[in-house]
């Protein structure tokens, strides 16, 4: 194949003909490739390969992370041991392409590496890598691990992924009509560009846009701007250049910031998260408009077709057998790491996403009173678990994590288990008949785990946030919380009444349904199988990209 002139390997829609660079810090197209972490590169994973299914001039730039995001292992009491294990893929080709981007004031040389579509049916994409011998061995480790605790590696790692992309970019001719940056992690490829284009903020606009995923203004990357200009990062501007360019007086680089006056459109990821996010930003001026395009899944890849198949025929015992037979497969998983043998006739409930805070893995234990309760009830019995990666350096959320292996030695029927990526998160949505979410609202952004749960025959049981409000009618396809005014009352509050909610709906009404009028429970999976199909396949969310956010005409 030639990567001079490169075009993308298939015949192309005409819907979709505009050529559009897609960049994202991390990319889950299927577990092989362990270049991801979590919520981001699912999406990201999911976008590639619906723009492989309807044929889209779209190609995807990201990074070669060496040791992945890192590995998760147990120390001797079976808690969490963050490890990192070097990965080799057969499966890449090398482009024969190198070339150098400055970092910190030095050169540093750039391998590309390349995913045919026809791996994992997929858009074609470019992974960058620094590590290579042409370099000194800290630049080198700029493409060791996603999301570096360094600060100045971060900040060379976002050079790499946005100055290096669209330098990529042009080694390989692809010559993109859009740029769209997956968060703003490669908004220094906007600096990049405004040199190309003659230092015509204009033209940069015309070509860049922007997907926020962050719905509060303090998780949005912030870095010292004399860091970043010392780390190269504006590609030769001055600090005062950067300062009036970005309109951004004070010494602190926000990237969203600057991605949203750079970009000529953008877009929170529910509509939700679109209100919030115009919400967070209308305190600032020249941001462009925000608009909404909810996340969603790639149903080919995530959904369980057999259940899906029994459903559309009326098959409700070779639908019930199937979904048990899959909880069976799931659970020889969870005898393997825990020594635990849960029942596939017990309802089964998981929670299981990226350990974070706000999203209050541990909740429902926190009355234990109630939790020993709900683990002992013979009349409703159930049986819970946790699965999922804390940061490595976020050590509130690896505690959590570690209390609950700890708690999870009281009782045969509660489990934690490690390892959580893509294999295994379709495993586990196999596994639940109720997938358990319960974020402090409105802190999720999207939350898109439900979806691809719902795909497999779990019923989603969460607190009002992210996507949520667009899927669930509750006692129809899933159950909520029953959503309050959080902006009038503590955290604390919230968290209790959140608490109370959950045990009240669960107790009231999923657990007497699901065990007293199965019929019923099974109707409310399907209703969830098909509303999750027809609104949340990532089909329609790629269509919709190209739609609202590439193909807009740009007014200037």
């Amino acid at each position: 194949m030639n990567f001079r002139s490169f075009q993308v390997p298939y015949p192309i829609d005409d819907r979709y003909k505009k050529r559009v660079a897609y960049f994202s810090m991390e990319f889950a197209i299927h577990q092989p490739l362990k270049i991801y972490s979590g919520g981001l590169g699912f999406l990201a994973g999911s976008h590639m390969r619906s723009a492989f299914e309807l044929r889209q001039n779209l190609v995807g730039i990201g990074i070669l992370w060496k040791y992945g995001y890192y590995d998760q292992a147990r120390n001797q009491d079976q808690t969490l041991q963050v490890t990192w294990h070097e990965k080799i893929y057969s499966f890449l080709e090398d482009t024969g392409i190198k070339f150098e981007i400055t970092v910190h004031e030095h050169p540093v040389w750039v391998k590309v590496m390349y995913l045919p579509p026809n791996v994992f049916q997929s858009a074609p994409m470019f992974l960058m890598t620094t590590d290579i011998p042409e370099n000194d061995y800290v630049s080198q480790t700029i493409t060791h691990r996603l999301y570096d605790a360094n600060v100045a590696t971060k900040v060379a790692q976002f050079i790499l992924l946005g100055v290096g992309g669209a330098k990529l970019l042009d080694e390989i001719g692809f010559h993109p009509e859009v740029y769209h940056l997956n968060e703003a992690h490669g908004l220094s490829a906007a600096f990049y560009l405004y040199n190309k284009f003659n230092r015509k903020a204009e033209e940069v606009k015309k070509r860049l846009v922007f997907t926020t995923h962050t719905p509060e203004e303090a998780g949005n990357e912030k870095h010292d701007i004399y860091l970043c200009h010392k780390m190269s990062y504006f590609c030769g501007l001055s600090v005062e250049e950067v300062k009036q360019l970005t309109g951004m007086p004070d010494d602190q680089f926000n990237h969203s910031l600057a991605a949203l006056r750079f970009a000529r459109i953008a877009n929170g990821v529910s509509q939700l998260h679109g209100e919030v996010s115009r919400h967070m930003w209308a305190k600032y001026d020249n941001i462009c408009e925000i608009l909404s395009v909810t996340n969603a899944q790639n149903w080919r890849y995530w959904a369980d077709k057999a259940l899906y198949r029994f459903r559309e025929d009326g098959n409700d015992a070779g639908f019930d057998d199937r979904k048990k037979w899959m909880k069976k497969r799931a659970f020889e998983l969870v005898a393997d790491q825990t020594g635990k043998v849960f029942d596939p006739n017990v309802f089964t409930i998981v929670w299981a996403r990226r350990f974070a805070g706000y999203k209050r893995a541990n909740l429902i234990t926190r009355d234990l009173e109630r939790f020993n309760k709900l683990m002992a009830d013979s009349k409703y019995p159930v049986q819970i678990i946790w699965a999922g990666k804390p940061y490595p350096v976020d050590y509130p959320a690896i505690s959590e994590f570690n209390e609950l292996v700890h708690l999870s030695k009281n009782y045969k029927n509660m489990a934690v288990l490690i390892g959580y990526e893509l294999g295994l998160s379709k495993r586990l949505k196999q596994a639940a008949d109720c997938w358990l979410n319960n974020p402090r609202v409105p802190r999720e952004a999207s939350g898109t785990s439900g979806m691809t749960a719902a795909m497999n025959g779990a019923v989603n049981f969460s607190t009002n946030d992210g996507w949520i409000p667009e899927f669930v009618h509750p006692g129809n396809n899933g159950f909520i919380v029953p959503p309050i005014d959080y902006t009038r009352i503590s955290t604390q509050e919230q968290d209790q009444y959140d608490l109370d909610q959950l045990y009240e709906v669960l107790q009231k009404q999923i657990l007497p349904l699901y065990y007293d009028d199965y019929d019923t429970w099974r109707q409310i999976v399907k209703n969830g199988m098909r509303d999750v199909q027809l609104q949340f396949d990532s089909n329609r969310m790629a269509e919709e990209y190209y739609n609202l956010l590439y193909n807009r005409p740009f007014k200037g």
